[in-house]
Order: structure tokens, then C-alpha cells, then sequence
């Protein structure tokens, strides 16, 4: 299964989490089941992890006005948004 790692600084981070947990319906139609970790620092930066079941449709989401409208909703500053695909792994 894939994971991916979405960081972005916001404008509010009590207004961004608040938002941000009402995005559920767009997060399964990105095939996520499992919970999403995130978390934020005092910078107002944020670092959200998905594991997405089809890691093809969660992108084309990812791309969506819907998901443009809901990161805008949430006070997400949209040139900051970094997306990282988790496709190494190190065993120790």
C-alpha cells in the first residue's frame, strides 16, 4: 500500500484542523480507509499522512478543484504544498 506525505503551511492552524476533519467524504473518494496522521508545529506548518489504497486515484483527487476548494476552505496556502510518495523503505 502506499503512503504519501502532504506538507503545506496554513493561515490558522485551529481553523485548518477544524476544517480539515470535515474533508472525509473527498478523503475516501481517494480511496483512504486507514486514519490519517498529521501534525503541525507553532510555524504553521502542517504534515498530513495518507495511505491510499490506489495510489493513482488518490493524485487525480489530489489534482481536483474539489480538493483546491477544500485546501482553500481550510486556510491551506496553496504554493507552499509539497507532496511526498513514500516509495523507499529502509529495514533496521
Amino acid at each position: 500500500m502506499a503512503k504519501v506525505v502532504i506538507t503545506a503551511q496554513v493561515e490558522n492552524l485551529e481553523a485548518w484542523e477544524k476544517g480539515f476533519r470535515t474533508h472525509g467524504d473527498l478523503f475516501r473518494s481517494q480511496t483512504v480507509t486507514k486514519p490519517i496522521s498529521f501534525a503541525a508545529n507553532p510555524d504553521k506548518q502542517v504534515a498530513v499522512a495518507f495511505e491510499p489504497e490506489d495510489l493513482g486515484k488518490f493524485m487525480k483527487v489530489l489534482e481536483s478543484p474539489a480538493t483546491a476548494e477544500a485546501m482553500a476552505f481550510d486556510g491551506v496556502r496553496k504554493e507552499t504544498v509539497k507532496v511526498f510518495v513514500l516509495d523507499k523503505e529502509f529495514k533496521v
